[in-house]
């Protein structure tokens, strides 16, 4: 995860809430006047650069502080100061629509515009009271999945815990009745407001020169709304065998520890039932779908810092070595004196780790509340992928310090979190050589890898499916749910454990939902690390199974990498994928590869058995 760190990043994370009409009669004399040039849109792209770069620098301060000392006042500073944004937010959005006819524009004004018009996630329109009621609505669904409860054994239980207790519970009664009270409790009072919300934005969407708000989120990748449409659904194809593979594998799992009344031997997935409230990884419920014998890594990455007496710091240096390996230059002294890497025992921090770029130049820090395990070990990795992809395209306009599309500074992390293997283990001493595992234990790698990582692939893709529907209207609000439920048979292969009342609105037990986070970026990250890794390995000259690869110590790799990174998004994302890759399509094959053991193993044991749903 990325904070507020440039100009371009501000307008993608915000929802346009504030009143717009004074700006427009304001700017409406001199549009009558005369009509825009290609002169004025690049003096106004020049200007909000301007403006929008001195702004995130002070705001990034704010939020910050903010994060890291988490008061009344702080939290007050931080809301004053997101207002502020989201006012100029606006008026560039509306003042970047004036020039969409323009003629003559260059290729680099027309993008900087389009970022700047579409960036907004949802927009206002300029009608009095709109953007007021938008704020309202938009705040009031937020709240109501903050404040959501669900039940388990009758007693109310909040959102972070009922997360935790679907991943460790293993009754089906009580993962039923989670369930069900969670989207029940959270979801169906969201309904309504969602539906006018959808209305506003629409409004305000068309204002701007887009059909509808998810046309204008799928206008951002250099393509237009309906060939990024065709492109994801060509990725999903690519990658959908797997996981049918591995949804065949899981359900005669659970068929097996529930029985046939709990879990039927053919057809779908109950949704409760694997090990997370949205189905959307599986990780939790390893234990339940691990051969025996079979599903033993072979070490313990935990076990293995501790004995080696790793504490947090010695982790982040760890993981600035990796770089260091690639021929990146070290981390600035800033960093290690600014960064937050364990939770202060004096005062209430955000522990969610996240990379920040503070000033757009050198002042780049990570935020986390570090424990010695494996999964800190690899976040750590990750979000210094995010802090080296920021340092590297520092040098780019203000529009352009970000990753090349929303799904790169994702999948940058990722990529470098899968090399954490045990040849890197070795190398940097963690793992004794003699201890290797052999490929006898890659299969339970590869499974716990594949129950995170190829399971949330069909939801990573149909939520915004969902929202897309709704948004041009072929989903109507009395068929959310319905919609919402058709599309996760539809691509994960699961229902839900019980009837669903005609009002439910399960869609918002999803925070992405009410919080209105696009989400198709996370599906793409999920592609684009396995591409990454690929390459990474092929340029390092990597003959053994692709799962196995470590580029740890290669400059050949860390220069192309560094051509790729320092792009930003100064150029169309193909432009940065080739770059590094070779290759200007994003492709799931690398993926396909990754996981090709895996999948001789699973088809095995899915012999004789009625797979798909």
């Amino acid at each position: 995860m990325k904070s507020f760190k440039s100009l371009a990043s501000v307008i993608a994370l915000s929802v346009a809430t504030v009143a717009a009409p004074a700006f427009a009669e304001e700017v409406a004399p001199q549009a009558a006047a005369a009509k825009p040039t290609a002169a004025d849109a690049e003096a106004f792209v020049a200007a909000a650069e301007k403006e929008g770069f001195d702004y995130t620098v002070s705001a990034s301060r704010v939020f910050w502080i903010n994060s890291t000392y988490l008061t009344d006042d702080t939290n007050a500073l931080a809301a004053e100061v997101g207002a502020k944004g989201t006012e100029m937010q606006v008026r560039f959005a509306l003042e970047a629509a004036k020039y969409n006819d323009v003629p003559g524009l260059s290729e680099e004004t027309r993008r900087k515009l389009d970022k700047l018009r579409g960036g907004i996630v949802l927009p206002a329109p300029t009608t009095e009271g709109a953007a007021a009621e938008l704020n309202t609505i938009a705040t009031e669904l937020q709240s109501i999945y903050g404040k959501g409860k669900g039940t388990l054994d009758g007693k109310p239980v909040s959102g972070s815990d009922i997360e935790a207790a679907m991943g460790d519970v293993r009754d089906p009664a009580k993962l039923k009745e989670m369930w069900v009270s969670w989207h029940d409790n959270v979801g169906a009072p969201m309904k309504d407001d969602y539906a006018r919300m959808v209305e506003i934005a629409n409004q305000g969407a068309r204002e701007l020169g887009f059909r509808n708000v998810g046309a204008m989120w799928r206008g951002q990748y250099d393509m237009s709304a309906d060939e990024f449409a065709a492109l994801t659904e060509k990725l999903w194809q690519q990658v959908k065998p797997l996981y049918d593979d591995l949804h065949c594998y899981t359900r005669t799992k659970l068929n097996e520890k529930y029985g046939d009344a709990v879990q039927p031997k053919t057809g779908p997935i109950r949704a409760d039932l694997l090990g997370n409230m949205w189905a959307q990884e599986w990780g939790n419920i390893y234990d339940v779908v691990a051969p025996a014998g079979a599903g033993d890594i072979g070490y313990d990455v935990t076990e293995l810092l501790k004995a080696k007496n790793y504490d947090p710091l010695k982790m982040v240096k760890t993981g600035e070595g990796f770089f260091s390996s690639l021929g990146f230059a070290p981390l600035p002294e800033t960093f290690w004196q600014r960064s937050q890497f364990v939770k202060p025992q004096d005062r209430e921090v955000v522990c969610h780790a996240s990379a920040w770029d503070i000033d757009n130049m050198d002042d780049i820090r990570i935020k986390m509340c570090i424990k010695v395990n494996a999964d800190d070990f690899t976040t750590i990795h990750h979000e210094l992928g995010h802090n080296y992809y920021q340092r590297a395209y520092n040098q780019q306009d203000p529009l352009h310090l970000d990753g090349a599309n929303d799904g790169f500074h994702e999948a940058i992390g990722d990529m470098v979190a899968l090399s954490i293997t045990p040849d890197y283990l070795v190398e940097i001493g963690l793992l004794d050589k003699a201890k290797v595992p052999g490929a006898d234990k890659d299969l339970g790698l590869l499974l716990r890898q594949g129950m995170d990582k190829l399971a949330f692939l069909p939801f990573g893709l149909l939520v915004d499916r969902w929202r897309w529907g709704v948004f041009d209207g072929s989903i109507k609000p009395t068929g959310y749910n319905d919609a919402w439920t058709a599309l996760r048979l539809q691509y994960q292969g699961i229902v839900p454990p019980a009837d669903r009342p005609d009002d439910a609105f399960d869609p918002g037990a999803k925070y992405h939902i009410p919080g209105n986070t696009p989400y198709t970026r996370y599906f793409l990250a999920r592609i684009l690390q396995f591409q990454f890794y690929k390459a990474a390995c092929d340029i390092a000259g990597w003959k053994g199974p692709l799962h196995r690869c470590s580029f740890y110590g290669n400059k050949e790799v860390g220069n192309r990498l560094n051509a790729m990174l320092e792009m930003g998004a100064s150029k169309p994302w193909p432009d940065a994928l080739e770059a590094f890759t070779g290759s200007r399509e994003m492709d799931g094959t690398a993926l396909v590869e990754y996981f090709a053991p895996l999948q001789t193993w699973l088809k095995e044991e899915n012999k004789g058995k009625q797979c798909g749903w």
